[in-house]
């Protein structure tokens, strides 16, 4: 029988610090953007981005808010820890 995958609320990601696994500090999980019909999350929209996420060419939302791929996403726990190379 296989594992039962964890799930965590929306609520206990929005706010955390995004990093990737090297360290490097993107910002904060400010919102989610997920599929209606399946629930599949889709994008992390990056609150107070930092300089160094500003400079990636990192897909935006229509008010010029960074997204970073779910796909992307490794690890949450007290970060959301993401691999670097999935997003550029």
């Amino acid at each position: 029988m296989p594992e039962k995958e964890e799930k965590t609320p929306a609520k206990q990601i929005i706010g955390k610090t995004v990093v990737s696994k090297t360290g490097k500090e993107f910002g904060e999980c400010g919102d989610l953007v997920f599929e209606t019909k399946s629930g599949e999350l889709i994008h992390i929209v990056l609150a107070n981005p930092t300089a160094y996420a500003e400079k990636l060419e990192l897909e935006r939302t229509k008010d010029g808010k960074l997204l970073i791929p779910f796909s992307a996403v490794i690890a949450i726990g007290d970060y959301v820890v993401v691999s670097e190379e999935d997003i550029v």
